[in-house]
């Protein structure tokens, strides 16, 4: 057995009070040295440094308030896509839909102030923005007036009601007792005419047509369309320019004397004081308060309780000191082919039923008891 002093001996000789050698594979459980860290080369780029909560973020799971923002964003537009495609353009901007829409907005909103499910939620507004009640509203409307197709969730006693022949809150009898669209036709064709040839005996005046007859069909009040129409009459209107005041004035008491004579009323005028207008209005429509440079001039009359509306209308360029009336009757003569100034005059009456449709709109009628 070798001697303890013998034993140290063999470990410090040699060492003049050195720490002693490790043994062969060093100590169990010892830390080796990390190497230094090399720096990077000229021009790299130097990693990112990041604060302990960066990291700490970096290392996070996105939260469940951005997945929930991101499903309900997906799910709320394949709804509105299966309304479209189902034809429901009146349930797209029903209340439920647009509370539907906010509730899934307001998760959104949530989720983008979570630091944790803010990358999700940026993807939920995308498709939130993408589609939501107004894109997919707009897209179901431009592709129900393409296929015509508008009677959506209607039920049966709506489509019946669309299909109403005469007037909401007008009798059949009303309707049947008054002018016929060819009466009133002939009527003011005759009554034209007559202005016409008074005006041309009168002042020399000769005459374009500004417009021919227009017929269009009458809203029922049920969504629908009646079988009664408006009439607008053919349009006619001097070449010759109206400016003198006096002049005007003449004219306007002619039209009156021959529409009284077909038991008109006098005529009414829009554009003066005496109106009852509002300045602001009369300067607005007629360029001025006062008649005598006013740049239009509006008369009306009718025949009530029958339909026939006149009216008499005067334009006057001379009295236009900005140009801008001008360029608007530039715009209406290159559409029309009218003359830029003068006289015109035309008829309107609505609701006319024609004789051909009295028939067939007695039979239907039938279909209405108590309407």
């Amino acid at each position: 057995m070798v001697e303890p002093e013998k034993q140290r001996a063999r470990y410090i000789a040699g060492t003049d009070g050195a720490p002693p050698v490790p043994p062969p594979g060093g100590y169990h459980g010892a830390r080796r040295v990390q190497p230094a860290p090399t720096a990077p080369l000229q021009g790299a780029p130097l990693p990112p440094v990041l604060s302990p909560a960066q990291a700490a973020e970096e290392k996070q799971p996105a939260g469940v308030i951005g997945w929930v923002a991101l499903v309900t964003a997906i799910l709320f537009a394949v709804v509105l896509l299966g309304v479209l495609l189902s034809g429901g353009t009146d349930a797209l901007y029903g209340v439920t839909m647009l509370t539907l829409q906010l509730v899934v907005l307001a998760v959104v909103i949530a989720a983008l102030f979570s630091r944790r499910g803010r990358r999700l939620a940026a993807s939920a507004l995308i498709v939130t923005l993408m589609l939501n009640v107004a894109t997919v509203g707009a897209m179901s409307a431009l592709q129900t007036s393409a296929s015509g197709n508008y009677e959506g969730e209607k039920t049966d006693e709506q489509k019946h009601e669309e299909a109403y022949p005469g007037i909401k809150d007008t009798s059949s009898s009303t309707i049947l007792a008054q002018p016929s669209l060819e009466e009133v036709r002939a009527q003011s064709e005759e009554m034209l005419a007559k202005i016409r040839d008074r005006l041309t005996e009168r002042f020399g005046y000769t005459w374009t047509e500004a417009g021919t007859e227009n017929l269009r069909p009458e809203r029922n009040g049920y969504g629908g369309e009646s079988m009664l129409v408006q009439y607008t009459s053919m349009q006619w209107m001097t070449n010759e320019p109206i400016q003198d005041y006096d002049r005007k004035v003449a004219v306007m008491d002619v039209i009156e004397d021959v529409v009284t004579q077909y038991g008109m009323y006098d005529l009414y005028s829009f554009n003066e004081p005496s109106s009852g207008m509002d300045d602001s209005i009369l300067e607005r429509f007629y360029g001025s308060t006062d008649p005598r440079s006013q740049t239009t001039w509006e008369y009306y009359s009718d025949n009530y309780p029958d339909p026939l509306r006149f009216y008499a209308v005067l334009y006057d360029l001379s009295n236009d000191t900005t140009g801008e009336f001008a360029g608007e009757r530039e715009a209406q003569s290159a559409r029309t082919g009218e003359p830029l100034e003068g006289l015109q005059i035309y008829f309107l009456a609505p609701e006319l039923l024609s004789e051909d449709d009295r028939e067939e709109f007695e039979t239907r009628m039938q279909e209405y008891p108590g309407y």
